[in-house]
């Protein structure tokens, strides 16, 4: 199996999201199941159905983050330098509105665009890997060819 690239803070987000969901989330939906069946009737209570079905995401959820974390390989992005790579963080301009953005290029399970944190698959991201302030970029994204300046690079 292919090892996932995460970063310490990633790595730690899904490690507390998994322990969350095995100690407080799993024991909870439990006891709405018991509670559920004992209203009566299974087939017609939606108590129940309802507490299943978040029983099935729960154990669908505690799966998945079981996976990646035995898959896991933490970078320690504090002692990383040089041109752009993973974990880098990313102060760009775009060259046609002049406006600045910065990223975290990051593993796709701790992706957040919203929160700058790009995907390492995204198009932006595999462009930038390899570049150095003051380098170029032109991105074809879906609502068309982007071009980037790159400002600073910096690992923390």
């Amino acid at each position: 199996m292919e090892k996932i690239p995460l970063t310490r803070a990633g790595y730690d987000k899904l490690d507390a999201e998994l322990k969350h969901l095995k100690s407080v989330e799993r024991p909870a939906i439990i006891e709405a199941i018991a509670e559920a069946r004992a209203l009566g009737d299974l087939s017609e209570n939606a108590e129940y159905h309802s507490a299943k079905e978040k029983q099935s995401f729960i154990e669908g959820r505690i799966k998945e983050l079981e996976g990646v974390i035995s898959l896991a390989d933490v970078i320690d992005t504090s002692r990383m330098s040089g041109t752009i790579k993973f974990g880098a963080n990313v102060d760009l301009i775009d060259e046609d509105t002049d406006e600045e953005k910065s990223y975290q290029i990051v593993g796709e399970y701790e992706a957040d665009i919203e929160n700058g944190r790009l995907n390492i698959k995204s198009p932006l991201a595999r462009a930038l890997i390899g570049k150095d302030e003051g380098d170029t970029v032109e991105v074809r994204t879906p609502g068309g060819q982007r071009s980037y300046e790159v400002l600073k690079v910096y690992y923390v």
